[in-house]
């Protein structure tokens, strides 16, 4: 997992003296907010693949990491299984909420 902003070379970098998978996280930039950075993630040369998540979403690298470990790994699987049904559960309960008080009272109550 390789964290770069700008002009964000280190994803690519190490993608080209690995053959092992890379993850690319486009960091949040000043001047275009982190797509200068996300631009160059993706943008790699065939051959020299980089995976690339979200600008600033650090935590979905890691995730994507775990999901690739966990193909030789079913303890790992079985625990991102439990994660993702964890992840439902409370998008359904703040979706129940919502409905109960309706969008307005709902955002000024998260805002």
């Amino acid at each position: 997992i390789a964290g770069a902003g700008g002009a964000a070379h280190l994803p690519g970098m190490a993608a080209s003296l690995t053959v092992l998978p890379v993850i690319g996280v486009p960091v949040t930039t000043r001047q275009l907010r982190g797509l200068d950075s996300l631009y160059s993630i993706v943008q790699m040369p065939r051959g020299i693949p980089v995976a690339t998540v979200a600008i600033g979403n650090a935590q979905n690298a890691g995730l994507l990491a775990l999901q690739i470990l966990a193909t030789e790994r079913p303890e790992l699987s079985e625990r991102l299984q439990a994660y993702r049904q964890q992840l439902q559960r409370s998008v359904l309960k703040k979706q129940q909420r919502l409905d109960e008080l309706g969008y307005q009272q709902y955002l000024d109550t998260i805002l």
